[in-house]
């Protein structure tokens, strides 16, 4: 790469966005290193800094730290105070304000849903802007913006978790290629691999969540694809140390978010190429809607999952984006909550000698536990009163179901397991239901 900026550098500037710089070109960071690589493009970001970068990429204007986002002019917050070097805000924080417009005097915190198939298109087209409903939707990017804030990266949003799922798996897997899937994840991934990715040539390599299990698998493949904590045994893996093994054997990392939630675990920053989760789950929390989202850093790859969505229609409902967006206003404090209570449940549990196994991994608001055969766990399920039989999880409400009872589950699965989702009813009254249940079924 050349100490210089070679003749014939092309700078792009938008009206409204960053300066686009395309290589070969020589920059240094603060730490003395080039960047970008040849043929590379980046994004130097007219706000002048940013949240963790020596640069900005394309999420950077997602990412809600951005001064022309706020409507300031300078790098730092309004009013003039700069945050200290090196203040991030807390995922509460940011869950609660990131993807609101600047403020305006007499217009409401969040705007109501954008309804609209067309938009008014004059003239030529412009691919910055909206005209079909299929393409985008102002109120799913405001949504976008403020999952792209807690997952640290560019975010596309979609109509549920599988469609985001089906959205990785066909635009990076082409036939011959490998994938390692978790052979304990959720079944609705194993079987599109099952019945569609191998018919096309693509061969599906099962592993159990266990780091050295899938660092044994990666060679050869073209995408690893991690389930962590694992649904519904609750396992885990090193997300870290299998990103490294598998971009040194030149396979990407996708990570199925949806139960840590970006709250308590962000894949990105961990070297993963995408993050994807069911907002349907504790994200949006009140089981009133269908969401699904990606998350990536490479702005090219995500370009091939927008095509993907708008080719397939995959899109989410406006009305659906909004009650998402509304609801990430809470998660912070019903993470919080649920988790609280998820951890005291686990105690209980693992203190009474009717409890076979208790699983919690320390976060997230599911605690899987097995009573012993399939008869025993339906009799706890009828007699909790607080408890909805129900499937799904994370969810205000608290819900439990036996998860043999789908026969795609694997045999590594108990009879008796039940996966618990904690709501956020009061810990008191939810453990003495619990433990009420279990004494009436010993």
């Amino acid at each position: 790469m050349p100490e210089t900026p070679p003749d014939g550098v092309e700078i792009k500037v938008r009206d409204d966005g960053p300066y686009k710089v395309t290589g070969p070109i020589r920059l240094v960071d603060a730490a003395g290193e080039s960047f970008p690589e040849a043929g590379e493009t980046i994004v130097l970001c007219r706000c002048g800094h940013s949240a963790n970068k020596p640069y900005c990429d394309a999420s950077h204007k997602q990412t809600g730290f951005c001064a022309r986002e706020r409507g300031a002019d300078s790098g730092g917050p309004p009013g003039g105070t700069r945050r200290p070097p090196g203040f991030i805000r807390g995922s509460g924080t940011t869950a609660l304000h990131a993807g609101l417009p600047p403020a305006v005097s007499g217009e409401p915190f969040l705007p109501g849903p954008t309804f609209a198939a067309p938009f008014h298109m004059a003239g030529d087209h412009d691919p910055e802007r909206d005209l079909y409903g299929r393409y985008t939707n102002p109120t799913a990017e405001r949504l976008e913006i403020a999952i792209g804030a807690l997952e640290g990266g560019a975010t596309l949003t979609f109509g549920s978790g599988m469609a985001a799922v089906s959205a990785v798996l066909f635009t990076q897997l082409s036939p011959g290629d490998v994938v390692v899937l978790p052979s304990d994840g959720y079944f609705q991934v194993r079987a599109l691999a099952d019945e569609h990715l191998q018919r096309l040539g693509i061969e599906v390599r099962p592993v159990p969540t266990e780091t050295s299990a899938v660092l044994a698998a990666v060679a050869g493949a073209k995408l690893v694809w991690l389930e962590t904590p694992s649904n519904p045994m609750l396992d885990t893996v090193d997300i870290a140390a299998i990103v490294a093994a598998a971009h040194e054997a030149g396979a990407l990392v996708a990570v199925d978010n949806s139960l840590a939630t970006p709250m308590r675990q962000r894949p990105l920053e961990l070297g993963a190429d995408f993050s994807v989760a069911a907002g349907t789950k504790q994200l949006s929390g009140h089981g009133d809607l269908l969401l699904g989202y990606v998350s990536c850093g490479d702005p090219e790859r995500l370009a091939a999952i927008r095509e993907w969505r708008t080719s397939t229609g995959a899109v989410i409902g406006p009305f659906e984006a909004w009650l998402a967006h509304r609801s990430l206003a809470t998660l912070g404090v019903r993470v919080e909550r649920q988790e609280a209570t998820a951890g005291a449940l686990a105690a209980m549990l693992s203190g009474r000698d009717d409890v076979v196994d208790v699983r919690w991994p320390g976060v997230g608001c599911v605690v899987s536990f097995d009573l012993g055969d399939a008869d025993r766990a339906q009799r706890f399920l009828a007699a909790c009163e607080l408890v909805a039989e129900a499937t799904s999880f994370g969810g205000v409400h608290s819900s439990a179901e036996r998860r043999r009872r789908y026969p795609s589950e694997p045999e590594s699965v108990p009879s008796g397991l039940v996966r618990f989702s904690v709501g956020v009813e009061d810990a008191r009254d939810l453990l003495v239901d619990v433990e009420q249940a279990l004494d009436a079924t010993r």
